[in-house]
């Protein structure tokens, strides 16, 4: 009997520990999509795509290829360095405090850079949330940034917002000359209902919407 409940109790703890470890897959079950390397060989020269960045705010209802979409989140804040898992988008004493939330159609994403892989946090369409204009609504993709600001805890409240502010500020430059190199229409966006956007995320209160960026091909 006494066997029978220390192996009952091994049992019991290693389920235990593979929830602490996988929170997200098992508590949630959420849908992971495995991101592909980004090529990065095919783009156009940086003079090049430094001189046809611009903002539009006309797209295509079409969908972002799956290589598109992995090119695009490595171009804004993916791994460039594997062996110190630095960033291509730099950020104040290395915080890398920016997230990256992707909405489309089928749900609300997290990019995490070290697995490249999405994250499904919601399955619901939010985009019409994450902005006023109404083009949001339709468009393939909005990236929402999201300062965590756990990552910044020994930091004073002037840097804070100060930190969070530029370094979203690099990504979104970095995802302006990707769609310039690539051929697509994206735009910067800071009129956002942020409480209520935050709500649909379902962030936790150290969590910072920053600014979000709509990216998708040129309306015809």
């Amino acid at each position: 009997m006494i066997k029978v409940k220390r192996i009952f109790v091994l049992v019991i703890s290693f389920i235990m520990a593979i929830f602490c470890v996988y929170p997200i897959i098992y508590a949630q079950g959420v849908e992971t999509i495995k991101l592909l390397a980004p090529q990065t060989e095919s783009s156009k020269p940086l003079m090049q795509a430094l001189k046809e960045r611009k903002s539009l705010r006309e797209f295509s209802p079409k969908e972002l290829p799956l290589q598109v979409m992995s090119d695009l989140l490595w171009a804004a804040n993916g791994i460039n360095r594997p062996g110190s898992g630095h960033r291509t988008a730099p950020t104040a004493m290395n915080l890398q405090e920016i997230d990256i939330y992707v909405a489309k159609a089928d749900g609300l994403y997290l990019f995490d850079a070290k697995a490249n892989v999405l994250l499904q946090v919601a399955a619901e369409d939010i985009r019409a949330l994450t902005g006023s204009q109404p083009f949001v609504k339709d468009a393939p993709v909005n990236l929402i940034f999201v300062a965590d600001l756990s990552k910044m805890s020994k930091t004073s409240a002037d840097d804070i917002n100060f930190y969070s502010g530029t370094d979203t500020g690099f990504i979104s430059q970095n995802v302006y000359l990707y769609c310039a190199s690539a051929g697509l229409a994206t735009v910067v966006r800071g009129w956002i209902d942020k409480p209520a956007l935050s709500k649909a995320m379902k962030l936790r209160p150290d969590q910072r919407i920053t600014l979000a960026q709509t990216v998708g091909y040129p309306k015809n």
